[in-house]
């Protein structure tokens, strides 16, 4: 009993100073400029800002003082900033995760009053690149301006967004930025490789058809003028530019990745989504940028889907009854040595977590990623911070649960009604449960490239 008592006084010690620790960085007295600017600008005005996604700024002390305790409590619950995978599992470029002294930094503020502090002790905004997430493109094509109804729900289109170039060249990024409305839920995006002399007119046809209405996707091309003037089909590289909630353009390392771009061409986003409802009637005037390279990619980025619709199925079934909570996995074995570089996991409202790692044929693991608590609002591509070989042999696995009953708040149906995977429908009210992989064949030596930008300070 006494050697219990000296372990228990051990434990309890030990988080005293730890917490004491974690404590001793807060102020005695916050204030705007000196303690709770600096936090903002490293977590939150990459959004919350002029032009960025977010949907109130947080630039100034008014902006601040305006939103303080929806602002404490969001960051007390890790809801923002949003970063739904565990930290502590595995790390990714760019992930913002405030620390424990930044969260009781911005309570105690509140506490305090909502001080302002010396004005001279202002930071200086970060620069922010104009209309992108990722720096200055060398080109920027709109998207034709969709107008969307009030209380508009899931709205599925194929678009095309012809481009002519002055020559063949090549592109490190293609960007997707959605419009400053926030109604844009994901965008998958294959790019048109015309022959120069076998289309005469790229921008011939509509730019825009519908999913539901159109029978058939050949109906919708030829209702978009995408044939050749023969009528054959130009070459169509696929997943060139995509977007998910959260998400921006994956920049790697020079010679890694990117696109030969045609003269002529065009960016066919054959899964336009508009999944939130609006109060008003709103025009989305999204666009796509383009930044060059100046020089073909040594190593292609090649991809494979595992689950729905890919590579290897959902295991059961993804039928969900109501007023029941059900696992579900999928796995596949890599057939040679490969670097992973980023990863996508993909579920719908009735998700509630999701995990990913690789078994080595030895048995060890390789931890990939885990989200313990899903958000359907917030999706990323996350890019490791260096590539993460996957030998020849191993096999991916990737496990999901989805809460189909009254608990689950994002539920759709009330009472919960059977969801299932209705053949890979993209709407929210149906379920999906993806994990896609870019990577590249493995080099000696990849586990040691760093996928961290020059310019993204982790």
């Amino acid at each position: 009993m006494l050697k219990r008592r000296k372990k228990l006084s051990l434990i309890f010690t030990t988080l005293f100073f730890i917490l004491q620790s974690s404590c001793s960085n807060v102020p005695g007295r916050v204030n705007f400029t000196q303690h709770v600017a600096p936090i903002l600008y490293k977590n939150c005005t990459i959004c919350h800002r002029p032009e960025g996604i977010g949907h109130f700024d947080l630039i100034t002390y008014e902006d601040a003082k305006r939103y303080a305790g929806g602002m404490a409590f969001a960051a007390k619950e890790r809801l923002m900033p949003p970063w739904p995978a565990d930290p502590h599992y595995t790390e990714f470029v760019g992930q913002k995760v405030m620390t424990e002294t930044e969260i009781a930094i911005l309570k105690k503020w509140v506490e305090d009053g909502l001080q302002e502090g010396p004005k001279h002790e202002m930071p200086e905004l970060p620069e922010y690149p104009s209309r992108s997430l990722v720096g200055e493109p060398d080109v920027t094509i709109p998207v034709i301006p969709t107008y969307l109804r009030a209380n508009n729900y899931d709205t599925f289109l194929i678009v095309k967004v012809p481009f002519e170039l002055p020559e063949d060249t090549f592109a490190s990024l293609v960007e997707f930025v959605p419009g400053r409305h926030n109604v844009v839920h994901h965008v998958n995006g294959d790019m048109i490789k015309y022959e120069y002399h076998k289309k005469k007119n790229v921008y011939e046809g509509e730019y825009v058809t519908n999913m539901v209405h159109d029978s058939t996707i050949k109906l919708a091309f030829e209702k978009l003028g995408l044939p050749n003037d023969d009528g054959t089909y130009p070459v169509l590289q696929k997943s060139v530019v995509n977007y998910l909630p959260g998400t921006y353009g994956q920049k790697y390392p020079k010679g890694i990745g990117g696109y030969k771009m045609p003269r002529k061409g065009a960016f066919l986003l054959n899964d336009l989504h508009y999944g939130f409802t609006t109060d008003e009637p709103v025009w989305d005037s999204s666009y796509i940028n383009i930044f060059y390279a100046k020089k073909p990619p040594k190593r292609p980025v090649l991809e494979f889907q595992m689950g729905t619709l890919g590579v290897s199925p959902v295991l059961p079934d993804l039928v969900i009854q109501p007023n029941t909570v059900k696992n579900v996995h999928t796995k596949i074995v890599v057939p040679e040595d490969i670097s992973v570089l980023t990863i996508n996991p993909h579920m719908h409202l009735l998700g509630v977590s999701f995990k990913a790692y690789a078994l080595k044929p030895n048995g060890d693991t390789i931890r990939l990623i885990n989200i313990p608590r899903w958000d359907f609002h917030w999706q990323y591509f996350y890019t490791f911070k260096k590539m993460v070989k996957i030998p020849k042999g191993s096999t991916i696995i990737a496990e999901g649960v989805y809460d189909n009953t009254r608990k689950n708040l994002n539920n759709p149906y009330s009472p919960p009604r059977l969801v299932r995977d209705n053949d890979g429908s993209m709407r929210a009210t149906d379920e999906m449960f993806q994990f896609i992989v870019t990577y590249v064949m493995y080099k000696e030596g990849d586990e040691h490239i760093s996928l961290v930008p020059e310019d993204v300070e982790n």
